[in-house]
Formats: structure tokens, sequence, C-alpha cells
């Protein structure tokens, strides 16, 4: 008898059972405040670390116009502070890339080593007009497994990309059920993080799988400005809530961890 061919959920469910449980110290969930280090500073880094702010995590701005990470810094103070990209990468718990993909490559050589291992979440979107080739590479192979080659020691998340920040702004904290945004990586304290962060900025963490499958919510992809719950992200990627990462996260945020 042929062996039956695996189904995609099956794929996506083999794939999660895969993710590197790598161990970061202290960091098993950040039901707690954050220090987030912000590398950009325009209108993505602007939207998120204001829901983050107001959620009680500390956010350092950083930008190549040092002017405008310290404007940014001033619209939520106490919570927020500004500074340079190495000193930004250095104040994170976790580190946010808030940038033209296009300008990944440079950041890797620069900060990739303070980086490390910490979670890295990459909230950008390759586009081959405006990144040119280093945006089509991503759109190609995938945005998220092309961000870990620019940081290969780096917990790298992909999240927060799906959806215009705009939409994010006006949708924070709507009556259940919330927005969803659909998150990827390889490492499951990583995961932990980011999926905190999502549910503080107020939405909830969809865990779709390893960077592989972050293809699936980048431009062209099916769930890219998809504007869904839970469970409908979940349908139309065919993926279920019964994984590791989405069920410690439910049962942390139930008891408010």
């Amino acid at each position: 008898m042929p062996a039956l061919k695996p189904t995609r959920r099956e794929c996506l469910a083999a794939l999660a059972a895969s993710l590197l449980p790598l161990a970061l110290p202290g960091m098993a969930h950040a039901g707690r405040p954050l220090r987030i280090g912000m590398i950009g500073a325009g209108h993505v880094g602007a939207t998120l670390g204001q829901l983050w702010t107001r959620a009680g995590h500390q956010v350092m701005f950083s930008a190549l116009e040092h002017r405008e990470a310290e404007k940014r810094a001033s619209e939520f103070y106490p919570l927020a502070r500004a500074g340079t990209v190495q000193e930004a990468a250095k104040f994170g718990d976790a580190v946010v890339l808030a940038v033209p993909y296009g300008a990944l490559p440079q950041l890797g050589h620069t900060i990739g080593s303070i980086v490390g291992s910490k979670p890295l979440i990459d909230v950008t979107n390759p586009y081959g007009w405006r990144d040119g080739k280093v945006g089509r590479l991503a759109l190609r192979n995938g945005a998220g497994i092309t961000t870990q080659s620019f940081f290969p020691a780096a917990s790298v998340v992909r999240a927060f990309n799906s959806e215009d920040m705009t939409t994010l702004a006006a949708q924070t904290w709507r009556p259940p059920p919330r927005l969803a945004l659909p998150m990827a990586g390889d490492v499951i304290q990583a995961l932990y993080v980011a999926g905190w962060l999502i549910h503080d900025a107020g939405f909830d963490p969809v865990m779709v799988g390893p960077l592989s499958t972050a293809k699936l919510f980048q431009p062209g992809g099916p769930a890219f400005e998809a504007q869904m719950n839970a469970t409908d992200l979940r349908h139309l990627l065919g993926v279920t809530a019964n994984n590791p990462v989405d069920r410690t996260l439910a049962t942390q945020f139930a008891g408010g961890m």
C-alpha cells in the first residue's frame, strides 16, 4: 500500500515540533516589564513603542538621525529613552528591527555581535522596488530565514509585520475576539517573549511554525494583511493552537503571569 502523503497541517505540526528549546536566562516568559531595544524610530517603531510603553515596558529608540530617536523618546517619557543602535542593542532584553528591510545586512555587521542570542523580533517587510537585491532575495526565500542569515546567533522571530501600523493603532485592545498576529521562529523562549509582547500590545498571538513558515505572512503570503481573529487566522493557515508555544502562552495569559 503506498504511503499517504502528509497534509499541510501535519507538515506544519512536524515543523513546529522541531523548534529549538534554547534556554534564554530569565526569559521563560515576558510577563514582566521588559527592556526593548528599538532599531528604528519611524512610523513602525513609534507605533510599537507607544503600545509597549502603555503596557509598562521600557523602550530605547535609535535611528540614523539621533534627533528622531530623541523626539520619539520624549513622546513616551518616562518609559522611553534615546540611544545609538549599539546602545539600543545592548539595552534590550529583546531587540526589535523596525527599519527598511534593505538596512538589515549592514545592521547585522554593526550590531549582530551585540545582539548575540537575544530575542530579535523582525517586524520589517521586504519589497523588491525599495530594498533591491536583498528584498528580492527575502521575498523569494522567505524573510525569516533571510533575516537569520544576517544575524546568525540571534533568536529571530518574525512578528508584527503582517498588518499595517495604522491598523494596529486602530485595532489595539478591541473587544473580543481580538485581532490576531502571526509569529514564527526557531527558538521557543524567544517565541514566548514575542507572544507576550503581542499580548501586551493588545492582540492575540498565533504560532505559525519555524522561521521558514514566516513566508506565509510576508507580502504576497495568504495571511499578509488578513485582519482576522485567532480562530479564523489558524483556519486560513491550517494550524491549530495545540502546540507547546500557544498552550504555554494561553496558560500564562490566563494566570496573569
